[in-house]
């Protein structure tokens, strides 16, 4: 039997946090144009930013013949310091100039989570949303310290240029909210959302074996 939710994700980090709850799905990649999208409505706050392309990804993934009758859930994180909104820096220079502009201070990490019921039963699939952010505050790094971690390529593909799941987690001080959801996916927010839609998630243990998951590029 499938899985009843899809997550509008191939970030690795979220599905491991939805492995280990026991949590079972399928993943399905969603293919927004995030850059276009935030062109062509913004401009957004970096919260409003993180549940907008959340909800993008959910709805996009929504359309596909194979979310009809399930739930599917889209994800984003933005990362805020000095009211700018920093993304994934995909280049080293960029993260380079991020990391030093990190270094010794705090910043909030927005993750955005949109769940749309896709029901054969619902002729437009309705979706709601919610927020989780985390204050984050990070240790005085040195430059040599900056330069080998984004040589490690960890930071060019991730929300902000940092994890707290992996090498970067050496430079964070302390977590002021859901560590989950600087991750990249809030577990209590998830469990919330799910109960709005009529599912309690603890009914979801026992569908199959833990740790299971299916993908679906």
């Amino acid at each position: 039997m499938e899985p009843s939710l899809i997550l509008a994700s191939q970030s690795p980090a979220r599905a491991g946090l939805l492995r280990r709850a026991a949590i079972p799905f399928d993943a399905v990649v969603s293919h927004v144009d995030e850059d276009a999208l935030v062109r062509a409505e913004g401009p957004f706050t970096p919260a409003e930013t993180a549940l907008r392309l959340a909800r993008a990804k959910a709805e996009a993934v929504a359309q596909l013949p194979q979310a009809q009758g399930r739930l599917v859930l889209g994800c984003d994180s933005v990362f805020e310091l000095d009211g700018e909104s920093y993304g994934k820096p995909y280049e080293p220079d960029v993260a380079l100039k991020r990391i030093t502009a990190m270094s010794g201070r705090a910043g909030t990490l927005h993750t955005g989570h949109w769940l749309v019921d896709a029901h054969d039963d619902a002729a437009h699939p309705a979706g709601h949303g919610a927020l989780s952010s985390a204050n984050v505050h990070f240790a005085q790094m040195s430059p040599e310290e900056i330069r080998d971690y984004v040589g490690t390529g960890e930071p060019l593909q991730v929300a902000g240029s940092f994890t707290l799941d992996g090498r970067g987690s050496v430079f964070l001080e302390r977590v002021e909210g859901d560590p989950n959801a600087v991750v990249g996916l809030s577990l209590s927010t998830l469990r919330a959302l799910l109960r709005d839609a009529g599912v309690c998630v603890t009914t979801w243990w026992d569908a199959q074996p833990e740790g299971a998951q299916h993908s679906a590029q």
